[in-house]
């Protein structure tokens, strides 16, 4: 009886509370609509098996130029989408509009880009890129682990919130210049004293909204590494491409 109800309720959510498209406007069941996401989403496209940089399709088997001349801490990286327009405005919208219905959304193209690469070695466990404590209290939430609840639901992965947390709070590195952002995350990150069993001699993956520069997330692989992890995988729904 009671499933039946449940079955009976999410029949009727759709009709009670109508959704529309976060990039057209049209009307659909859905965060983005099934045309937008055909749009703006190549899950197949080309990339940077370590940056997930674009890149020409015949490239796509090695690492580019920039990750062999200067290689980073972490091992692979899967991105849904470029960070450039309308994609963008999702994010913003996710990040700083509290729009947490795009999250999962936002997990279910990560997924469709990680089905894209059936060769991709899957982590034991994921790890969203923790908030400071500061930035988490004004935010409220961190959408790195808005999308990594369900992204983990998605793979069949386990899901460690506070695997890693900060040491300090950092600037945003949106609000820091290019050459210093490095030196802004150094040693921003550390493994909680009660997951250091979980990280050793394991592959992590860890769960963000959006890559640019790559530091931060280069930042926290050398962390988990630091502490024994054994192979580092980034999951992002957007990166930035090169200028």
């Amino acid at each position: 009886m009671r499933s039946a109800m449940r079955r009976w309720a999410r029949a009727l959510l759709p009709a009670l509370l109508p959704c529309c498209c976060a990039l057209c406007g049209a009307g659909c069941d859905a965060a983005v609509c099934a045309p937008c996401q055909r749009r703006y989403l190549d899950p197949g496209a080309p990339r940077c098996p370590r940056c997930a940089n674009p890149c020409a399709p015949a490239d796509a088997q090695l690492p580019c130029g920039a990750c062999q001349l200067m290689r980073p801490a972490f091992d692979a990286t899967v991105s849904a989408a470029d960070y450039a327009a309308p994609l963008d405005q999702l994010v913003m919208q996710l990040k700083f509009g509290g729009t947490l219905a795009l999250a999962p959304w936002c997990a279910q193209a990560l997924g469709a880009a990680v089905r894209a690469r059936p060769a991709l070695e899957l982590p034991e466990l994921l790890c969203p890129v923790p908030l400071g404590p500061q930035r988490l209290a004004e935010r409220g939430f961190n959408q790195a682990l808005e999308i990594a609840r369900p992204l983990a639901a998605a793979l069949d992965v386990g899901l460690q919130p506070r695997l890693a947390v900060r040491a300090r709070d950092t600037a945003a590195q949106s609000g820091v210049a290019p050459g210093q952002r490095r030196a802004n995350i150094r040693h921003a990150f550390v493994v909680a004293p009660d997951a250091l069993a979980l990280v050793r001699g394991r592959h992590i993956g860890v769960v963000d909204d959006v890559m640019t520069s790559g530091h931060t997330l280069h930042e926290l692989a050398a962390t988990l590494k630091r502490f024994g992890a054994a192979r580092v995988s980034n999951f992002v729904f957007a990166r930035t491409p090169p200028r």
